[in-house]
């Protein structure tokens, strides 16, 4: 008698079923690769807003201009040391292309903001960045949206 060898048809297609059944389980984890990369993303340009508005009040504060407003320093235009919440002031102080973001002004709070988020986001991947309302007060950044936002 002969000993076979390999496997049968049967057991086949039930380890493509198994890898079936485990890709589809699987696969919501990797289908929001998507939105954690946007999150990282928006990150990176939160991180980019604070190291630059550190730089530029620095060189704000050497120069004796951090309690003015409406300076133009290195290129930008600062408010008491700090870049205004504007897109075109953002994108010259960061040397960033703008078409790449998207630029929404906030209206109605006490000092001009602006809501950024990466061009093809979702509308609630975002952070709102306002700008320093007096010499006193730096600016601020909202909290970071979750990635099932983005």
């Amino acid at each position: 008698m002969q000993k076979q060898n390999g496997f049968t048809l049967i057991e086949l297609v039930v380890v493509i079923i198994i890898l079936g059944i485990l890709a589809v389980t699987a696969a919501p984890k990797f289908i929001n690769l998507q939105g954690d990369a946007r999150l990282s993303t928006l990150q990176g340009m939160k991180g980019a807003i604070q190291g630059a508005n550190s730089l530029y009040y620095s060189k704000a504060a050497i120069a004796g201009k951090e309690k003015n407003a409406d300076e133009l320093i290195e290129g930008a235009t600062l408010n008491y040391g700090y870049v205004q919440a504007d897109a075109a002031e953002l994108a010259k102080a960061l040397d960033i292309t703008a078409a790449d973001w998207t630029f929404t002004p906030v209206t109605g709070g006490d000092a001009p903001a602006i809501d950024i988020s990466p061009a093809d986001a979702p509308t609630a991947c975002k952070f709102t960045y306002t700008e320093a309302e007096d010499a006193s007060t730096p600016p601020k950044y909202s909290a970071m949206p979750t990635a099932d936002k983005c």
